[in-house]
């Protein structure tokens, strides 16, 4: 029963995750959703941007802390291994949520493309950038990534799969595809206005942070074949480093 219920918690924590998710691309590109990031009349600016950084610093401690090893080691004595990344996915869904609900909408705006090729293409990468975080989270494990998989292996009464080092695709051309998805959809819009800029810039400073712990862990974890990859290819930006693709995909079929 235990463990079904691990599995069970793991299915409501993904669900909670895609709904947050989708809610993400409603709010960031002022679409359909009933308060986005530039919605609303702007109060007293001073308190609006205190209580906006605020929220972007609840999201980042939760999200930064709990990813932490030393963290995960801890909290898997307190609750079932196989429900640890499904609480994580559920702890950052409701920080989420909490700054969607709070955040304070700002006066003013830096630019606005109504209609023609500048509004297409700007919708366009907005609408790219989605496309790749999703494609980014399906070539490493999407399901793992998000805690499904560990709840059904628990539920089988087996242990973690380890998801040993790979290079699929998207990978091979930067090392982190899907943070550079969140960044082409936060920095492509038609109307940017000053509430979306504190919330791009606030996210983005959050994703450089968190890269650099996160590499950090990487390296701890897989070792030479991490340090390899990342002499080998870019962070974000594709293309920028020549030439050392083909070393990388030999020492990754070592």
């Amino acid at each position: 029963m235990a463990r079904f219920l691990v599995l069970l918690y793991g299915v409501v924590c993904y669900l909670a995750f895609f709904a947050t998710i989708l809610y993400m691309i409603g709010f960031v590109g002022d679409l359909v959703v009933p308060k986005s990031v530039s919605s609303g009349a702007a109060g007293p600016v001073g308190q609006a941007i205190v209580i906006n950084i605020a929220l972007l610093l609840l999201f980042g401690i939760q999200h930064s802390v709990m990813a932490r090893r030393s963290f995960k080691a801890w909290f898997t004595r307190v609750i079932p291994h196989g429900a640890e990344r499904s609480t994580y996915v559920l702890a950052s869904s409701l920080a989420l949520i909490i700054l969607f609900a709070f955040w304070q909408p700002l006066p003013g705006t830096l630019w606005q493309v109504e209609a023609g090729a500048g509004a297409a293409i700007l919708w366009g990468i907005f609408a790219a950038g989605w496309v790749l975080v999703f494609l980014a989270s399906f070539m490493i494990n999407h399901f793992e990534l998000f805690g499904l998989q560990q709840a059904f292996q628990y539920f089988r009464g087996k242990p973690a799969v380890q998801i040993p080092f790979k290079m699929p695709f998207l990978y091979r051309y930067v090392r982190h595809p899907l943070q550079l998805g969140f960044l082409l959809a936060l920095w492509s819009t038609p109307n940017m206005t000053v509430s979306h800029l504190m919330f791009s810039v606030g996210l983005t400073v959050y994703i450089l942070v968190g890269l650099a712990y996160e590499e950090r862990d990487l390296l701890s974890f897989h070792g030479d074949k991490y340090r390899i990859y990342r002499q080998s290819v870019p962070k974000l930006i594709p293309f920028t480093k020549r030439g050392a693709q083909p070393s990388v995909t030999e020492e990754m079929a070592e």
